[in-house]
């Protein structure tokens, strides 16, 4: 089974702005989430717990299973350039990503996609035959983009709306929806 955790909470998502790369730490209300869900998830046995580089991933991969997790750097959040940081109100976007022509760093959404597509493709060539239980903390994107390759993506191409809220969680098979693993 693999368990698709969005990180505990931080300032910036409770103020209300987009989180990307220059994200904070969880708070004390994302280091309870994390607890949270270490008690949720208490039952299960993880054989591989995998996360974001940012922090706020890493813990609250670490404090939900009480393992250190493995870093993979295609799981790492969506790059929003000069974008991180502003809150929802103040960000002109395009879809769902901040509009590249006014900000400068943003990162192809179809790239984003394309990497973390990659990531569970190699999980799924390694491991699908294998009766395992994996973790995999991200980020609202991150998650979304996974429950996009298990559930394919929206007609209206936003994956978020495949994510969790802080703290929470999504599980999925490696056998759910082939054709979405092939896109």
């Amino acid at each position: 089974m693999i368990y698709v955790v969005r990180h505990g909470q931080t300032d910036w998502n409770r103020e209300g702005k987009l989180q990307g790369r220059q994200g904070l730490p969880l708070n004390e209300l994302g280091i309870s989430q994390a607890e949270h869900l270490r008690v949720t998830l208490q039952d299960v046995k993880f054989d591989y717990v995998f996360s974001s580089p940012q922090a706020r991933a890493i813990e609250t991969a670490e404090i939900a299973t009480g393992l250190k997790a493995i870093v993979d750097d295609r799981l790492d959040v969506f790059d929003l350039g000069d974008a991180d940081g502003l809150t929802r109100n103040e960000v002109k976007l395009d879809g769902v990503v901040p509009d590249s022509n006014f900000y400068n760093g943003v990162e192809d959404i179809r790239a984003f996609i394309a990497r973390v597509f990659n990531f569970m493709r190699e999980l799924d060539a390694q491991h699908r035959n294998e009766e395992l239980n994996i973790l995999i903390s991200g980020h609202r994107c991150t998650t979304g983009c996974i429950g996009a390759y298990f559930e394919g993506i929206p007609e209206d191409g936003n994956i978020l709306t495949h994510s969790s809220d802080n703290g929470g969680f999504k599980s999925y098979e490696f056998t759910t929806n082939i054709q979405a693993r092939q896109s």
